[in-house]
Parts: C-alpha cells; sequence; structure tokens
C-alpha cells in the first residue's frame, strides 16, 4: 500500500487506489473526477441554484424508501440512506460536489458523487457499512440518476423561481398600465410616427406576451413531472424491480409537494432530452420578449434632450465616469443581456439535445447547466424589470403632448373624408413647416376647425374604428 500524503486517505475503487482529502465525505470515483476534469471551475453544485445538488438528494432518498417498501434494501440501511440523503436535499453539505460542468456526458461522475458522500453519512450515522454502489445507488444507473435529475431541477425552480417573478412582472406592467390609461402618447413603427396609442394599451401588449409564455411554460412543467427513473442502464428497466418507477415516483411526490409519475417511454426518457429543449425554446422565446419590453423602455427614456424623453426611467447609479450627470437606463440594459444569454444558452442545449447516440444522450451536464442557468437568470432579470424599471418610471407628460400635437400622422383619420393623397399632402405640409395638424388642416380643406378637432381627437384615436 503507498503511503498516505499529509491531508489525505487512501480510497479504493475498481481502478485501484486514489488519494481523497482526508474530510472530504466523497470518496475514490469522485477524487478521480475531480482529477480528470479541472475544465471551467463551473461546479455542479451552481452558483445560482442548489437545486440539481438537492434533486440528487431527493431521488437517492425516495429510491432508498422504494427499495425498502419492494424488500430489496434492508430497514436499517434504507433509513440511513434517507436520513443522509435529505441532508444533501437541504443543501447541507453542497461543498462536498466539486465536479466540473464538463465532465463524462452521461454525469456518471456527478450521481457517484452522490452515492460517496450519502453512503458515507449513511455509514457514520448507522454504524453499518453501507456501500455507494450496492446500496445508495440500488436499482439506479446514473444514465436514469441524471436525466431525472434534470427534470426535477427544472421543475422547482421553474416553480419556486421563475413563475412567481414572472407572475410579479406581469402584475406590475398590469398595475402601471391602470396608472397611465387615459394618457396618450405618438405609436410608432419602423422606429417612425404612427397613429397615438394609450400607454396602458403599449404596456397592455407586453403583459399580453408574457401572459402567452407564461401559458406555454405550464404546459411544458407538466412534462418536466414525468420521470425517467427506473430505466437504469439503457431503458430496459435491468436490476430495477418492475415495480420501482411507480413506487420512487410516489416517493419523490411526498418530498417535494408535486405529483410526479414515470415517462410512459424510459428509452425516451434516456435517449432524449425533447422536454429539456422545449423548456429552453420557451425560455428563449421569454427572453425575446424581456428584450422587446426592455429596449421600448430604453427608447422611450432617451434623451433628455436629443432622444424621445417619453419616460424618465429611475436614477439608480451615475452613467458615466467621465460625462458628469449623465443617468443610463441600466436594468433595461441588464435584463437584455441576460436575454442574450438565454438565447445562447438555448443554442448550447440545441446541440447537446442532438447527442442522444442510440440509448442515452452523452451531454446532460451541460444540458442541466445551462438549462438552470437560464431558468435563474430570468427570474432575476424581471425581478429587476419590475422593481426597478417598470415600477418606478415617470411620464413625462410636457414631452409626449409636444410630440402628440405635431405628429403629422395624425391626418390618417382624415383618409376616409379627404382621400390618402390629400391627406398626405397635408401630413407633408405640417412636417416640413413644424406646424400641429390642425392648422394645416384648417387651411388646406374646407372642414371646419370643430369637426377637425373632433376628428383628430388623439384620445378618440386609439379607440380605432372610422370617424
Amino acid at each position: 500500500m503507498a503511503k498516505v500524503k499529509k491531508g489525505y486517505r487512501i480510497e479504493k475503487d475498481t481502478l485501484g487506489e486514489v488519494y481523497v482529502p482526508r474530510n472530504a465525505l466523497y470518496g475514490a470515483q469522485t477524487q478521480r473526477a475531480v482529477e480528470n476534469f479541472p475544465i471551467s471551475g463551473i461546479k455542479m453544485d451552481f452558483p445560482f441554484t442548489n437545486s440539481f445538488v438537492d434533486s440528487l438528494g431527493i431521488i437517492k432518498d425516495a429510491a432508498a424508501k422504494a427499495n425498502k417498501s419492494l424488500g430489496l434494501l434492508a430497514p436499517k440501511k434504507a433509513n440511513a440512506i434517507s436520513k443522509a440523503a435529505k441532508e444533501v436535499w437541504q443543501s447541507k453539505h453542497n461543498r462536498e460536489f466539486p465536479l466540473d460542468v464538463f465532465q463524462t456526458g452521461s454525469g456518471t461522475s456527478s450521481n457517484m458523487n452522490a452515492n460517496e458522500v450519502i453512503a458515507n453519512l449513511a455509514s457514520k450515522s448507522s454504524g453499518i457499512k453501507i456501500d455507494p454502489n450496492d446500496d445508495v445507488n440500488m436499482s439506479q444507473s446514473s444514465n436514469d440518476v441524471i436525466p431525472t435529475a434534470i427534470k426535477i431541477s427544472a421543475h422547482m425552480d421553474l416553480v419556486n423561481k421563475l413563475f412567481p417573478t414572472l407572475d410579479k412582472l406581469i402584475e406590475t406592467i398590469d398595475t402601471k398600465a391602470d396608472s397611465l390609461k387615459g394618457t396618450i402618447k405618438t405609436g410608432r413603427t419602423h422606429l417612425m410616427d404612427a397613429m397615438p396609442i394609450d400607454f396602458s394599451q403599449e404596456l397592455g401588449g407586453w403583459s399580453a406576451q408574457l401572459e402567452s409564455s407564461k401559458e406555454m411554460l405550464k404546459i411544458l412543467e407538466q412534462k418536466l413531472l414525468e420521470l425517467p427513473q427506473g430505466g437504469t442502464a439503457i431503458g430496459t428497466g435491468i436490476n430495477a424491480h418492475p415495480q420501482f418507477s411507480k413506487l420512487f415516483t410516489v416517493e419523490v411526490s411526498k418530498l417535494t409537494g408535486h405529483k410526479f409519475k414515470p415517462c410512459d417511454n424510459l428509452f425516451q426518457g434516456l435517449s432524449a432530452q425533447d422536454s429539456s429543449l422545449q423548456v429552453s425554446s420557451e425560455l428563449k422565446n421569454l427572453a425575446v420578449i424581456l428584450m422587446k419590453i426592455s429596449n421600448d423602455l430604453r427608447w422611450m427614456n432617451s434623451g433628455p434632450l436629443a432622444g424621445l424623453s417619453e419616460i424618465e426611467l429611475k436614477a439608480l447609479q451615475p452613467g458615466s465616469s467621465i460625462m458628469p450627470g449623465k443617468v443610463n437606463p441600466v436594468i433595461p440594459e441588464a435584463v437584455t443581456m441576460v436575454a442574450a444569454d438565454v438565447i445562447g444558452n438555448d443554442t448550447t442545449i440545441t446541440v447537446a439535445a442532438q447527442a442522444g447516440n442510440f440509448q442515452l444522450n452523452v451531454m446532460l451536464p451541460v444540458i442541466c447547466y445551462n438549462l438552470l442557468k437560464s431558468i435563474n437568470i430570468l427570474a432575476g432579470g424581471m425581478d429587476g424589470l419590475a422593481d426597478k424599471a417598470i415600477k418606478t418610471f415617470k411620464v413625462n407628460k410636457d414631452s409626449i403632448e409636444r410630440s402628440l400635437n405635431k405628429n403629422p400622422i395624425l391626418v390618417t383619420a382624415l383618409n376616409p373624408i379627404i382621400g390618402y393623397e390629400k391627406a398626405a399632402a397635408i401630413a407633408k405640409k405640417a412636417y416640413k413647416e413644424n406646424r400641429p395638424i390642425i392648422d394645416v388642416a384648417i387651411e388646406e380643406t374646407d372642414l371646419s376647425a370643430a369637426k377637425l378637432k373632433k376628428l383628430l381627437d388623439p384620445t378618440k384615436l386609439t379607440k380605432g374604428g372610422i370617424n
């Protein structure tokens, strides 16, 4: 036996002896992975969420309970494993999960990381030898554990983080829209002046976009409740009891409070990442919506002298290290960067989802990382957008009224009366002479000032129809 290095202990696996940090709860296979994959420094205990590691604990807890019910695992062992696994899903040992995201594509290293940590904890608490493979990993394979962990962790973060902030953003926009009802501004298409619009209508469009995305995410959330656990190595369920999958999902449901169930087809559950890709695609759509909202806010806030200056976002920090007094739209800018990152994450997940070679996808860790990252940064971005941009911006009424009164496109309302060609001539003259459209229309038509005032009333024009 090799001499033990200071600060280390010797562990063994099927490949031989390994030096493991003396106080680490993990064992030989985890240590090999630490040494094999010093790639990014991004740990599977992600900086933005504990949900992946927590989900591994939930899986091991539920599996031990299911195996106990089936008479496959002695009660004393099962209880010790459940107790240790609970400490993992309560995020008490996250520092014991040091593995890089860029590891073996099945996530075997992360599964064994959990098995070793839980076996060590369970052995210490029970006083009996509990094996990482034979006991903690009973009726399981990395090939079904990691796809199951992806679904459980994504579901946890959707429900606990993204949906609450999405609801908050929608509610904040709706409240702001109600407060601005009757405030009329110049609409814009192609970034050019168009017909007038009520602020509440503009914000209502944002809200409707978000509601549509939420509706689709709610549908996809249900797909995440279908777990492939029980497929073991390739989907056939080798070394797992025929009832294991059903009992396992019952136990997961008890632990999480959400109704999980087995996948209809375990081969699909292991070989494909369809549901991850579908969720990611809708997260990308949500990111695009947030990009649109953020850019609208930036345009409306532009100026204050040489831009649109329709609104004033709350000043949160000095905007320049060289230009005194400059204030920038920092929250919308941050959210656009979140959106850009999520769009990139979706591309990664798209490429990774293609790696379902025969019976197993072999890019599972990077799918998990990017999916959970997208969920969490979208949640954070929406929270900031709601509290620090939508809720607090003020409307520059003088500015929007000046622009509205001089908007030559108001002449569109006269089309049914004087015709498109005549209306276009009036609009061009008003623009050229920088005069209100009503003044030019009085000169160029036989319509009275009172009639024109009624026809060109911006508030009435936001309601559509024919005047």
